[in-house]
């Protein structure tokens, strides 16, 4: 074999092993630092809508045994463990079927939580909650599951889909805005809720529209989530389709390019 041709080969190999180290490299800072979710459903309008595409930092609350590079964490559980705050928009593993949920963390271990006549009590104490202006958005079919969104009025196609909305304050004073389309829903008026030690208490900003912690697993519902079942905070919105599709690029969302969460 010619040196040319042996520089040729040794080049070749050289560029395979950049292409692997590369891959490999990236498929670890996709397992262990970020995980990409796609928004399906309405459950935390109008905070999330559905089409958002975003990253989840799974590092947020420290490696899990769901997070860890091949299982490979030294211990069972979870390392450099850090405890999420009220407020924090999770992405967790629901307790049971093992799906991914995005919810908003409401009630931490120990804490008492109710819903009285539409109004969120944490540990007997009423949140503070501000009237603003209605959540309006167009009466069509949304997403992959072509879904009608549900509204407080009775629109026809192509009209306007109006939604009650007040802003929410909780006691650690992160603000977020969260919608009702109906007075008096079953999730409501609920019976008091102790959040048991290790565990977590979601809820969607959609009140009348999320199976969240409000309802008993048999029920479809969240439940309490342990924490070794949170997979990371969501922070940005990377972008947006208002389509059926992600790649149908012409019905991305312009405001929503890099969209910080509240």
């Amino acid at each position: 074999m010619t040196d040319t041709a042996t520089r040729k080969g040794e080049g070749w190999r050289e560029t395979a092993r950049t292409v692997f180290w590369a891959l490999l490299l990236a498929g670890l800072f996709r397992t262990v630092f970020f995980q990409p979710f796609w928004i399906p459903s309405g459950s935390m309008k109008e905070t999330l809508l559905i089409g958002d595409f975003l990253f989840v930092n799974k590092m947020a609350y420290g490696w899990s045994r769901w997070s860890c590079p091949m299982g490979l964490c030294p211990i069972e559980g979870r390392l450099f463990a850090r405890m999420p705050e009220r407020g924090d928009i999770v992405v967790f593993r629901h307790p049971v079927s093992g799906e991914d949920y995005v919810k908003r963390l409401i009630g931490l271990p120990g804490d008492r939580i109710q819903m009285r006549a539409g109004l969120l009590y944490i540990n007997g104490e009423p949140v503070r909650r501000e009237a603003v202006s209605d959540y309006i958005e167009p009466y069509a079919p949304q997403g992959a599951a072509a879904q009608l969104p549900r509204c407080r009025n009775h629109p026809q196609p192509g009209g306007d889909c109006r939604k009650q909305r007040e802003i929410e304050t909780l006691p650690n004073g992160v603000r977020y805005r969260v919608l009702s389309i109906r007075d008096g829903g079953r999730a409501d008026d609920t019976a008091e809720f102790t959040v048991p030690d290790g565990q977590f208490f979601f809820m969607g900003d959609n009140r009348d529209n999320s199976l969240d912690s409000r309802f008993p697993q048999s029920q479809g519902g969240v439940g309490f989530v342990p924490f070794e079942n949170l997979i990371g905070r969501a922070d940005r919105v990377v972008f947006s389709s208002a389509g059926s599709s992600m790649l149908a690029f012409w019905t991305w969302r312009s405001d929503r390019f890099l969209h910080a969460l509240d």
